[in-house]
């Protein structure tokens, strides 16, 4: 029997599973850690503890019954969006800890490139626009705020490129992750823009030359490495990418006109495209399926299961159990009408990315009164995510992108049918889900046996159950697009506020020592 591992680098835990020739997960282990956030909207991580939640997660699997490590032909790395990248010497020692997808620190490096960049011709060659969100503006961060780890830089990184470099000794980017950094990728012709880096300063030789499409393989697994996980020496490391390209590759979107919503931390909803026309606020990269044809074009919320996560630390404490908070509150949230009696989430927690691109953006819950208790908040949150959502393929219609009729949502929100049914009702779609897990360690394992042929991309080929967990409800569906009206005016009449109120807290706060 041939097995392949596929590998995904979240931003609260890395999750390793190993698959066989049939697309079956023969084995899963997922290992946690946290996001350092030192001061306000910033959001970074050190290498190292992917790297050994990786050593962990590769050494469980080969332990579990009936795994034999011989078996193992390929493994690939899928991993979060790492901004900035990892900031490495020479020696391939990191200098800084990486500035993730979420931080948002680079806004006085935005606005020098709005003021100071052609941002037509930026769009027009990236298929991106600028915000704190892209790698771009946090590299130019770096540069400024950090200018002795900016000489002493040789390469930056995505997490998956560096990982890749641990075990193979080999250096590339795959041109999904090249893509998402925004401003000095060109993504008609999938390479490094000369014309972007030295507009924006940024030194081409930080940035590795080779560039791999993300079925590729960077190199073969070195003899130490091997010994290190338990592995055979030799094996092929595919590049992987981007973790929202590599969920929605999960869930069967190989075509245009496909899309998923990955929901986890984050929602990030994409699409399948060819065209090049602008993007309108979303974000896009080439695919890691015939990424030098397709493009993989999405939006998102900053935080989405955050979100929920922080409402429910905010009820029950930091120290609850998940279980209990889920199963007192999913049965009285779902008693309520839709609307949870008039109580609005923006979710806002740490800025907004699409289509609102305002890191200064702040969360609010509107209309509480004395009635609303903890199942009422608990709604909203789930409805506040759903509007977000909806707002994102809004967007996506006004580009005239054909979208299949149902809507695949895959991550962690699936275990809720509360959740789904808000969505279905808030969207105007059916929504679907997999019976089993196929985030993005399983599009990435996908990857590994495609390269190693033991297994087609093909649907029929691999697909575990795809599951119908919830219809729109017609009168539901009347509700929610009146809330979603006032949902949607909210920003605009509070973001003057919510500038006021940043500008008042950023002037109290000290940049924190180095």
């Amino acid at each position: 029997m041939e097995t392949v591992i596929g590998i995904d680098i979240g931003t609260q835990s890395a999750k390793v599973l190993i698959i066989d020739a049939g697309g079956r997960i023969l084995a899963s282990r997922q290992h946690g850690y946290r996001v350092d956030t030192p001061h306000p909207r910033w959001a970074e991580q050190w290498p190292e503890v992917w790297w050994q939640a990786i050593v962990d997660g590769i050494r469980d699997c080969l332990k579990a019954p009936g795994i034999d490590p011989d078996s193992v032909k390929a493994l690939c790395i899928s991993s979060l969006y790492g901004g900035s990248g990892i900031a490495v010497n020479a020696d391939m020692t990191p200098l800084h800890p990486c500035l993730i997808w979420m931080d948002r620190r680079a806004e006085t490096e935005v606005q020098w490139v709005k003021q100071h960049i052609d941002l037509e011709r930026l769009e027009a060659i990236t298929g991106n626009g600028v915000d704190s969100y892209y790698g771009f503006t946090k590299m130019l961060w770096l540069k400024r705020h950090r200018p002795e780890v900016w000489a002493n830089t040789r390469y930056l990184l995505p997490p998956n490129s560096y990982m890749a470099y641990l075990l193979t000794g080999e250096i590339a980017v795959d041109h999904s992750s090249a893509g998402n950094i925004g401003g000095i990728y060109d993504l008609a012709n999938r390479c490094w823009s000369e014309e972007m880096t030295t507009a924006l300063g940024i030194e081409r030789d930080k940035l590795p030359e080779r560039l791999v499409d993300s079925d590729a393989s960077i190199g073969s697994l070195t003899e130490a490495a091997a010994r290190w996980l338990g592995l055979p020496p030799d094996i092929p490391v595919v590049a992987g990418g981007v973790d929202a390209a590599m969920a929605t590759l999960a869930a069967g979107a190989t075509s245009t006109g496909h899309h998923v919503a990955m929901i986890g931390t984050s929602m990030c909803w994409g699409f399948i495209r060819q065209q090049l026309e602008p993007t309108r606020g979303l974000v896009s990269m080439p695919h890691v399926h015939n990424g030098s044809r397709d493009i993989y074009t999405f939006g998102g919320a900053l935080t989405a299961g955050a979100s929920l996560s922080w409402c429910l630390d905010v009820l029950f404490g930091e120290d609850h159990d998940p279980d209990a908070a889920y199963a007192m509150l999913e049965p009285a949230a779902a008693a309520l009408s839709p609307g949870a009696d008039g109580l609005v989430f923006l979710p806002y927690l740490m800025g907004e990315r699409s289509p609102l691109w305002d890191a200064r953006a702040s969360a609010a819950f509107f209309g509480l009164n004395l009635t609303h208790r903890r199942q009422h908040l608990y709604r909203a949150v789930l409805e506040g995510v759903a509007y977000a959502l909806r707002h994102n393929m809004e967007a996506a219609a006004t580009m005239d992108a054909p979208l299949a009729p149902g809507l695949i949502v895959v991550g962690g929100v699936t275990h809720s049918d509360l959740w789904m049914q808000i969505i279905a009702d808030i969207t105007g779609r059916e929504v679907f889900t997999y019976r089993d897990d196929v985030e993005a360690a399983f599009g990435a394992a996908l990857l590994a046996g495609q390269h190693v042929d033991i297994l087609s991309l093909e649907p029929s080929c691999h697909r575990p159950t795809l599951v119908p967990r919830a219809q729109p409800d017609a009168q539901a569906m009347s509700r929610y697009d009146v809330l979603y009206g006032i949902y949607r005016d909210l920003y605009p009449n509070l973001a003057p506020l919510m500038h006021r109120l940043d500008a008042l807290r950023s002037s109290s706060l000290e940049e924190p020592p180095r």
